[in-house]
């Protein structure tokens, strides 16, 4: 059997790839057995481009006590988050209501090795701060799995971070691999940035996506952050995602 072509004719950063994510063709390769919901490798065609995706359609989540259905709605702010901070750590995600399986998201997806983990990077010290602001990241989005394996280094070079269905839930829920960081200082121009949030401020397309108590919790979480300064501890020592990877 021959091997799969997973790659793709645009480079994450290319301005066109959120476009073609949006309004290409979608075709279903093949379905990701790990995963806890239903995940599925997609081909996107537009206009002879082609990108290889992640699809992850609501219809095939598994219902949680405690998160609504629709988790593809924090994928997508999750996505919208990281480019209010500046960064580049979630690939580009879009919401497909067209999709083969009905409205999910399309996320691109990032060839990396996955032997490669949180783990093996923070024993690394030039991934020292993105792996702090993927910490400070978490804490404002309240992401409750961060999971080692969420970690990718790119075939590129670079640090990506996936898989934030679970995430900007009101209550208080963090539960990371990062906790190595705690204590550390968050720099100036991060705290300002922080600080300066408002419900108004921020990109309206959160209020589609989250409701307003979640929309407000972010920014009240980014506002506690920003008056700390450093990345905070967990007191408890059991906040960590199960398993690890």
């Amino acid at each position: 059997m021959p091997e799969l072509d997973l790659g793709s004719t645009l480079e994450p950063d290319d301005p066109t790839v959120e476009a073609a994510l949006a309004a290409g063709d979608i075709e279903v390769l093949g379905r990701i057995p790990w995963s806890s919901n239903a995940t599925f490798v997609v081909r996107v065609c537009r206009l002879g481009q082609r990108l290889t995706a992640i699809y992850k359609p609501e219809r095939g989540e598994r219902p949680l006590w405690d998160f609504p259905a629709g988790l593809w709605r924090r994928e997508r702010a999750a996505k919208l988050l990281d480019l209010q901070l500046g960064w580049t750590f979630v690939p580009p995600t879009v919401v497909r209501h067209d999709a083969p399986l009905g409205v999910g998201t399309v996320q691109y997806f990032i060839p990396s090795d996955v032997n490669v983990t949180a783990f093996d990077l923070v024993t690394q010290p030039r991934w020292a701060t993105d792996l702090a602001r993927l910490a400070a990241f978490d804490i404002v989005a309240n992401n409750t799995d961060r999971k080692a394996g969420h970690c990718l280094l790119g075939a590129d070079d670079r640090l990506y971070a996936i898989d934030h269905g679970l995430c900007f839930h009101t209550e208080e829920k963090v539960r990371t691999v990062l906790w190595d960081f705690a204590g550390e200082p968050i720099d100036a121009e991060l705290r300002s940035l922080l600080g300066a949030w408002s419900t108004e401020s921020i990109d309206p397309e959160f209020a589609d996506l989250l409701d307003g108590d979640e929309v407000s919790a972010m920014v009240e979480r980014a506002h506690r952050l920003a008056e700390a300064g450093i990345l905070p501890s967990d007191p408890t020592g059991r906040r960590y995602p199960w398993p690890l990877v």
